[in-house]
């Protein structure tokens, strides 16, 4: 196998595992019936990591276009788990926090996540942690 193969087979893979998780993680939150979807999760997760912000730069922070994550904020805002301010310095934008239900959906929900999760990387040691580590810090950096 040539390198451009080589290369080619290893980003299908990389991609179908990427696919792999998200699905597996979706079938989860079915399953434990947690009311939300796997991307309106990543931006509960966000937004309690930094406490409200712009959409604009919560869209960059979970790396979303704009109209995908106006759809998600929606849905959040719709079951009471997001909430939009005006924005105090510039009032032609809004600011994105959670709500009281939005925090504790993220304290309830979190620890079923990281087992979840876990799935994933059963088997693995310490030291293939380390070496798929590097190798994505690698491919990350060539795409800067």
């Amino acid at each position: 196998m040539d390198s451009n193969q080589h290369f080619n087979a290893y980003s299908l893979l990389l991609e179908r595992t990427s696919k792999r998780i998200k699905q597996y993680a979706q079938t989860q939150f079915k399953l434990q019936k947690f009311g939300i979807t796997v991307d309106q999760w990543i931006v509960l997760k966000k937004l309690n990591e930094v406490s409200g912000c712009s959409q604009s730069d919560l869209a960059e922070l979970v790396n979303k276009d704009a109209p995908t994550l106006t759809r998600i904020i929606d849905l959040l805002v719709d079951k009471g788990l997001l909430q939009r301010n005006l924005d105090t310095e510039d009032r032609r934008k809004f600011v994105v926090c959670l709500t009281t239900e939005g925090t504790q959906k993220v304290q309830d929900i979190s620890p079923k996540i990281d087992l979840i999760r876990q799935q994933a990387w059963k088997n693995m040691t310490q030291a293939d942690f380390e070496h798929f580590k590097e190798i994505l810090e690698k491919i990350y950096k060539n795409l800067e």
